[in-house]
């Protein structure tokens, strides 16, 4: 039985008087005969005396014998084996890199395995589990892909909602002053009539952004959904579908805003009740630590919540059903969901204030007093520094808005696909079958 079948070394091909189907090993054709001298070619051929070792010789050319069976291949670098060296580069004859061997393009025993297909990618992400930078690139990529129908909604919203804000900063609240909070002569009641002032101003001009928050997310959500199946819509056929939607995610929002602020309240309230008691320095460290504690829970709630404003759009759910859809989807990746969050917040508004700020500062300019002027003036702002800040800030808003609704969309679709393998369902509704990109029937048809 020969050690390597399949393989012949050179000069044990079969004699010419072997008989065909002979039990018998035939007799060697280079076997000396006795009769002849030593040194003498049996053959009567002139080969030379000083033959290469047998391992410098590389595999037999010809096709194989009628019965043998094909030769395994030799071991790919792949796999922890350096190829050996031969006569025809790298791995020898049929070598790694040579003809039709192992792994040589063209069909060799590697050729069929490159690895799992990449995943189908309709729109602006693959269909697939996502990375953090790919969540990032996709809201970009959809405000960089349908930047019309994007920057149309965001510019929309955010010019009504500054055009308020300038209304009633202007004037309603122009004529409230807070340098009572400055002054340390200041007495009780102006105080808490600065403080008033302060907190009803802030609270309503958040008020109106927190509205056109929820508006230009509303938008963008459809928007988004629909870029990632690589189809795009316009800004009306974006508010009808998502109009009948509308009134559900301001009572979601509200609803949101209400138990954060709820949750602190009942955290500071001991402390309160203590500095009412009489003892106003416990009181006080005891509202600061409990203050401290229920900010940490209501964060807790909100990202646990924070994906439920996709699923009342998309799913077309109810406020509490969308609660409990996004506390299922975040449940285990509360630490992924707020980082990716926390990102997108920080680089939306780091973007956005690289336009805010030289706007703020050319408002201060332009308003006659100048910077040093508006730091000194209180709550009175001129309408020059209104209108010139206020245009910043719907160029920082059409920056933000996309990024922030982009980003907590493809969250809400990633953790679909990881939970609910989403991805086929989306493969099916963007024409591709399997999610590998081949063209397929689209839902529906």
């Amino acid at each position: 039985m020969k050690d390597t079948p399949g393989w012949a070394s050179p000069g044990s091909a079969p004699s010419d008087g072997q008989e065909p189907g002979a039990s018998g090993p035939a007799e060697p054709a280079d076997r000396p005969d006795p009769s002849q001298q030593p040194g003498q070619d049996p053959h009567g051929s002139k080969w030379s005396k000083e033959q290469p070792p047998p391992a410098q010789w590389s595999a037999p050319t010809g096709p194989p014998a009628p019965g043998q069976t094909p030769p395994p291949p030799p071991p790919g670098p792949g796999w922890g084996n350096r190829p050996p060296s031969g006569p025809n580069g790298p791995g020898g004859y049929g070598g790694y890199g040579g003809h039709g061997g192992y792994g040589a393009p063209g069909g060799g025993w590697g050729n069929g395995w490159g690895g799992p297909p990449p995943a189908a990618k309709p729109g602006v992400i693959p269909l697939r589990p996502l990375g953090v930078g790919e969540i990032l690139d996709g809201a970009v990529s959809t405000m960089r892909t349908y930047w019309r129908t994007v920057l149309g909604i965001s510019l929309t919203v955010a010019v009504v909602t500054q055009i308020v804000v300038i209304l009633l900063e202007g004037l309603v609240f122009n004529d409230t002053s807070t340098e009572a909070l400055e002054d340390p002569s200041a007495t009780l009641d102006e105080l808490t009539r600065a403080m008033g002032d302060a907190m009803l101003s802030s609270g309503v001009v958040f008020l109106i952004s927190l509205i056109g928050t929820i508006a230009a997310t509303a938008l963008l959500t459809t928007v988004t959904s629909r870029a990632v199946l690589g189809k795009s819509v316009t800004t009306g056929e974006a508010w009808r579908d998502a109009r009948p939607q509308v009134a559900k995610l301001f009572g979601l929002i509200f609803l949101l805003v209400l138990i954060a602020f709820g949750v602190v309240a009942v955290g500071t309230l001991p402390g309160v009740l203590v500095a009412l008691a009489g003892s106003g320095d416990g009181g006080a460290a005891l509202a600061v630590l409990g203050g401290l504690g229920a900010g940490v829970v209501a964060l807790w709630l909100m990202v646990r919540f924070s994906l439920a404003s996709p699923a009342l759009m998309l799913e077309k759910q109810g406020i509490v059903k969308s609660l409990s859809r996004s506390a299922k989807l975040v449940r285990g990746s509360w630490w992924r969901v707020f980082g990716i969050q926390l990102l997108a917040t920080i680089i939306a508004n780091v973007v956005a204030s690289i336009v805010v700020i030289p706007f703020a500062f050319l408002a201060a300019a332009l308003s006659g007093d100048g910077f040093t002027g508006f730091l000194n003036s209180g709550g009175d702002l001129g309408w020059t520094f209104l209108v010139v800040s206020g245009i910043g800030s719907v160029i920082g808003a059409m920056i933000t808005f996309p990024i922030t609704a982009g980003v907590t969309v493809l969250l809400y679709i990633d953790q679909r696909i990881r939970r609910e393998a989403l991805d086929l369902d989306l493969a099916r509704a963007a024409g591709v079958q399997d999610g590998t990109g081949t063209p397929g029937t689209t839902a529906g048809g």
